[in-house]
């Protein structure tokens, strides 16, 4: 375990260097001068040149992207262009936003899939099941900014109980406050995901009922409900903690579309913003820092996966 953990690591640390240099480059394919930005419209050539040498944009890029990932392992993540703060305080302090809200959106995911996923297997043939497997279906179809307005209209202009947008300004000072702020968006998020994931632990269910051992222990004398609840459901486990990293990945790039909508401080709607400003320095610390919590999210999902999978276990010994 030990070795593979290693391995994995090191794989993860590659994907992360990968992951850096395609988001630095991309970047500088992007139109538009953040030292035309800064200097304004009337700016002359030279003052133009002169921040532009001020900020290093007229290094090489390699000498650009050694300098900017030298920081990074440092936990650097250097300072905005367009203010000079530090980018790793803002992304530290939004962070306080975008981690409860995937956080709470991932949590609702699994109480809506993992029951109901279940449930829609084991009444496999009966309407309430077909009623449960289509509901998933057409919920996983709407656009999340969609379902985010029909449950603002519902719960926020009809019933009045939850409010439509914002966060409080004094965070998480008022810890009811901030909670009652991230309901809608994590439900918006939450309520599609798990459909999503719904469908999945449905097959995974009725692929665990055709294993051997569930046969047998309904052949033993138990229900092949009850069979499937005692013998089967381990392995649905497994099956659910292996989509787990790309669940995560989804309610990440959710997220950023929902706290545009719900104008949440966190770190999508920063990322938006700064590409519209084009900060460079922020928005490629931004992606990295997405990008690394997908990553790292996999990494520790595939470790809990090899640890408590015995087939794997038996594999090593």
């Amino acid at each position: 375990m030990l070795r593979y953990a290693l391995t994995r690591g090191a794989l993860l640390i590659a994907g992360l260097l990968v992951a850096s240099a395609l988001i630095f480059l991309a970047l500088r394919v992007f139109p538009g001068d953040v030292a035309q930005l800064l200097a304004g419209d009337k700016a002359t050539p030279d003052q133009i040149d002169a921040i532009r040498k001020a900020l290093g944009l007229d290094q090489p890029l390699l000498l650009q992207y050694l300098s900017w990932i030298g920081g990074v392992l440092r936990g650097d993540l250097g300072t905005s262009q367009l203010n000079g703060a530090s980018v790793s305080a803002e992304l530290a302090q939004k962070a306080q936003v975008t981690v409860p809200l995937a956080s709470m959106s991932l949590l609702i995911a699994l109480l809506i899939a993992v029951p109901l996923g279940i449930g829609s297997a084991m009444l496999r043939g009966r309407a309430a099941g077909t009623a449960l497997n289509v509901s998933a279906q057409a919920i996983a179809a709407v656009p999340v900014v969609w379902a985010g307005m029909m449950l603002v209209v519902v719960f926020a202009v009809w019933l009045g109980w939850l409010p439509a947008q914002g966060f409080p300004r004094d965070g998480w000072a008022d810890p009811g406050a901030a909670l009652r702020a991230l309901i809608l968006p994590a439900l918006t998020i939450g309520v599609v995901e798990g459909a999503l994931l719904l469908r999945f632990v449905r097959s995974a269910t009725l692929q665990a009922a055709g294993q051997d051992f569930v046969r047998t222990a309904a052949a033993k004398g138990l229900t092949r409900n009850r069979a499937l609840i005692q013998h089967g459901l381990p392995a649905v486990g497994l099956s659910v903690i292996t989509v787990l990293g790309i669940q995560v990945a989804g309610i990440i790039v959710g997220s950023v579309v929902v706290e545009q909508l719900f104008t949440l401080p966190g770190i999508g709607r920063m990322l938006v913003a700064d590409v519209g400003t084009r900060d460079l320095v922020k928005v490629q610390g931004e992606l990295l820092v997405l990008t690394g919590m997908v990553l790292i999210i996999g990494f520790v999902v595939d470790l809990v996966h090899r640890a408590i999978d015995p087939r794997q276990r038996e594999a090593e010994e």
